[in-house]
Order: structure tokens, then sequence, then C-alpha cells
């Protein structure tokens, strides 16, 4: 195994693109180091609290060491006085690469005539490799007839693919296999190495959420009068929905940090006439390639700004020109057909669609189908208007039960302990439109809670239907009914599933209650 020394400073340009925490820096590396199977064994790293092209003698500094292969800070004060700290720190390193304990180094923005000075000396004495970012620095380094391998600028560089590329030059010229890991730091398992297995349409579309709700706001505030204007932020906002579900897909499918985003937004930018499914083929396209794209130009031993500038913009532009010209026109008839779909069955019999969603909406969501497949769908639909049926049925049949029964055990509880369990579950249904989980504990605990929460929701499913109501979730209660295209029916069904909720779980308790006074009495 070989041994690995990391030496330098939080730089200039570097400050800015993740040497400001350089914890976060050197962990990344060691995860790279790792995953070649090469050993971090010494760390001198000089973290400023300002670029060092701007700091000063009295600027606050650390200096970082190897800790239990974890990058510790073991001095911190001003810049002369960690300068000074690493000196000594530089001469033990210095020593370890005359004595062949270390055969390799990794340099960002080294003092090669102070804090550096020793290591670089040995290193060039000894001709080990070294690889680094720092124009000047490595220069230097150069000049000091250190056996330069690889260097590269910081600019467009990102803490990952810095430490990709280190590794990788290190590893070619060794001749070791290598494979970069694109998990998170440390992330090591095998399974997360093929970015194929990364793509997971659900959690594309959870995380694309706030996107649609903030969508959602606007369209509510639009209906006020003050705030009509508002109604060309909508359109925007809309217009840019492929764009943001591309970004984080891209982000999830290659996790390369800002490469893979700048990636995402291209092809999402281009993918915007699919609707979100194109914006989603867009995004998955250009996570792939970005991957892959990186990989090779790390491999062609291109400078790690070049690697970046490939591997993020020509990703995003191939995989947005197929979605454009391929594949756009059948994304969007794919969402489209969906949407009619629902429209259609909502069509042919309204209050027995929202009966069935309603009634099926609990155990969609108690067997793992919610998020896989309704919530999608509810995001399919809040493309083009911002509102949806099921979004609809969402609120009143899940968000508005779960409210019920958590009220009903804070005014009616079955003992006095369930009332402070409710209480804060019962204010996030309320005021966010979310947990619905919170209900589960007095569910699970008693069949009648249980069957009185989907028949509850049958029944204000059933009215989201009889008054064609489009709606969403994940917004406060007050807010909902006017992001819905009928505030008053959104209102009756939202009333409707509360009281049914809220008056079966209220017998419910209180016939729990007298079984419990009898047996005692008994």
């Amino acid at each position: 195994m070989k041994n690995i020394a990391i030496l330098g400073s939080s730089g200039g340009n570097l400050y800015s693109l993740g040497g400001k925490y350089p914890k976060q820096l050197l962990t990344e590396i060691i995860a790279q180091a790792d995953a070649a199977k090469m050993n971090i064994s010494a760390i001198q790293f000089i973290g400023a609290e300002a670029s060092m092209d701007k700091a000063k003698d009295h600027t606050k500094a650390s200096l970082f060491t190897l800790s239990e292969n974890k990058p510790t800070s073991i001095f911190q004060g001003s810049l002369k006085e960690t300068n000074a700290a690493a000196e000594q720190l530089d001469q033990e390193i210095a020593k370890k690469i005359k004595s062949g304990l270390i055969d390799g180094l990794i340099l960002m923005s080294v003092h090669t005539e102070q804090a550096n000075k020793q290591a670089v000396l040995a290193a060039a004495e000894m001709k080990i490799p070294i690889v680094g970012t720092g124009g000047t620095s490595m220069a230097n380094v150069g000049s000091k007839k250190g056996n330069v391998i690889s260097v590269s600028g910081t600019t467009g560089t990102s803490n990952r693919t810095r430490a990709i590329s280190f590794v990788a030059s290190l590893a070619k010229h060794w001749g070791i296999k290598y494979r970069p890991v694109f998990t998170q730091m440390g992330d090591n398992d095998s399974k997360s190495e093929n970015p194929f297995k990364r793509i997971n349409i659900r959690g594309i579309m959870i995380s694309s959420l706030p996107a649609f709700i903030s969508m959602a706001l606007i369209l509510a505030l639009s209906k006020i009068p003050i705030f009509a204007g508002l109604g060309d932020v909508f359109d925007i906002i809309i217009t840019a929905l492929p764009v943001v579900i591309a970004a984080i897909a891209a982000k999830q499918v290659s996790d390369l940090d800002e490469v893979s985003i700048v990636a995402g937004i291209i092809a999402g930018i281009l993918s915007v006439d699919g609707g979100i499914i194109g914006g989603m083929l867009g995004g998955i396209g250009a996570g792939l390639l970005v991957q892959f794209l990186f990989t090779q130009c790390v491999k062609w031993r291109f400078p790690m700004t070049t690697v970046n500038i490939v591997a993020g913009g020509l990703s995003g532009i191939i995989s947005g020109l197929v979605i454009y010209y391929i594949l756009g026109p059948i994304a969007l008839l794919a969402g489209d057909s969906i949407k009619l779909l629902i429209e259609q069955t909502v069509a042919f019999s309204p209050m027995l669609a929202g009966a069935i969603a309603g009634l099926l909406i609990w155990p969609a969501i108690l067997g793992g189908v919610y998020h896989a497949a309704i919530l999608p769908i509810v995001l399919l639909e809040m493309e083009q208007t911002g509102a949806s049926f099921l979004g609809a049925v969402d609120m009143v049949a899940l968000v508005v039960v779960a409210a019920g029964i958590n009220l009903a055990n804070i005014i009616f509880p079955r003992n006095k302990g369930e009332a402070a369990v409710a209480t804060p579950g019962f204010l996030i249904n309320l005021g966010f439109g979310t947990f619905v989980e919170s209900a589960y504990p007095f569910m699970f605990s008693n069949k009648i809670v249980f069957g009185g929460a989907i028949l509850s929701g049958g029944i204000g499913g059933m009215l989201v239907g009889l008054f064609n109501v489009k709606g969403t979730a994940y917004l406060p209660t007050f807010v909902a009914p006017f992001a819905s295209n009928n505030m008053v029916g959104l209102i009756i069904a939202m009333l409707a599933s509360l009281v049914s909720a809220f008056v079966i779980t209220t017998i419910a308790n209180k016939t729990l209650r007298e079984k419990v006074a009898e047996n005692q009495a008994a």
C-alpha cells in the first residue's frame, strides 16, 4: 500500500472553492485514497479564515493534521503563529519522506519557502511523485526539481473533483486500479459506484417537491387582488420545473457536486418542452454522461478545470439535445396521457373517483405506494395548473383526517398522556400540511380509529369529486383553499373529513375508557 502525505493551505482561489472548509476537503481526499487502497499517512494543512490573497499575519488560522484517520485541528492562532507551528510538523514529514515512509505528495497551495519548505525539498531529493493545485506554488515546486506528475488550477473545481484528480494521477503513475467514489464522503459501497443503480424516480420527485409547493404558494397569493401580478411569476415557475427536476436528477445520479448540477441545468433548459418527464430524462442522461466523461478526462490527464468544463458542459448539451430533438415529444405525450387518464376517470364519475381515491390513500401510504406512485402523479398534474385532483384528495383524506384524529386525542384522549403526544402532530398537520404519520399511534392501537380514518378519507374524497376540486397538500391548511380551483368546495370537503375523523375517534376513545373503567370496577 502506497503512503501519501497531504500538504498545503486553504489558498487564494482555492479558498472560495472548498478550501474554506478544510475538514470536508481533506475528508474527500481520504475517501478517494481509500477507494484506491492508498493510505493517507500524514497531513499538514493550514486553514485560514480568509483567502490567502487577502490574509494578514493576524488573520485567524488553524493547523490540521491526521488523527485516527481523520483531519483534526491541533492548533489555532494567528496565521503567523500557525505557520510557525506548521514548520515543526514540516520537519517531521520531511524526515518521513527521507526515510521512505511516504511514497507520494498531494499539494494544495503550498508555501515552498516556509511552512512546507523542508517536505518539498525532501520530496524533490527522493524523487517521489507529486500532484497538486495552485499555479504559483506548483511552479515553485517544479523549480525545486520536484517530480510533479500532475498539476491543475482550481478554477471550476470542487473538493470531490480535485480529490479524484489527485488520486487518479497517482494511481495511474503507480499502475494501481482505481474507481472513483461518487457517493457521500467515505461511503465505499461498491453498489453505489454504478450510476445506473442510483437512478431513483421517487427520490428525484420527492426532492423536487419544494419547487412545486413554491408554485402552489405563488398561485394562492396571485388570487389575492393586491398580488394579482404574481400570475406571471407562476407561469415562469411552471416553465422552470423541468430544469429543477433535471438538476436534481443529475446530482443524484452522478453526485459530482457543482459539475453535475450545471450539467443538469443545461439539460433541463433544453428539455423544457418535454415537461417534467422530459426534464427527468434529460437530468438522468446528463448525470450518467457527467460521470463517464469526467472519468475518461481524468484518465486522459486533462487539467481539472478542463475536465469540469468538458464533463459539465458537454454532458448537459448532449443529453439536452437528445431530449429536445428525439425524446421530448414522447415524454410530453406520456405525461399528458397520464393526466388525461385521470381527467377521464374523474369525468366518468367524479364522486366515485374521489371516494375510491380517498378510501385507498391511507392503505397506499401505509403500503409504500404513495411516495412511489401517487406523489409523482400529483406532481405531473400540478405541472400545468399548479393544482391536482389527487393533491386535493391528499390534503382532505390524509392531512385533515390525521388532524381530526389528533384533535380528538387532545380534547377527549384515552388517557392523560395522549394529549401531549397528539398536540405537536395536530399543529404540524394544520400549520404545514404534512406529518400524517402523527396519527399512526392512535390508528394502529384501535381498529375503530383505523377504520374511521379510511372512512373519513372516503367521505372527503367523495366531496372533492363532487365539487371537482383540485389542490395540493404540503401547504398550511388555511392556505390550501387559496391554492385550489374551488375554494369553497375544498373547505367543505376538509371540514367534512375533519369532523368525521374527530367524531369517530372520540367515540372510539370513549368506548375504550368505559371498558377500562368497567374492568377496574370488576
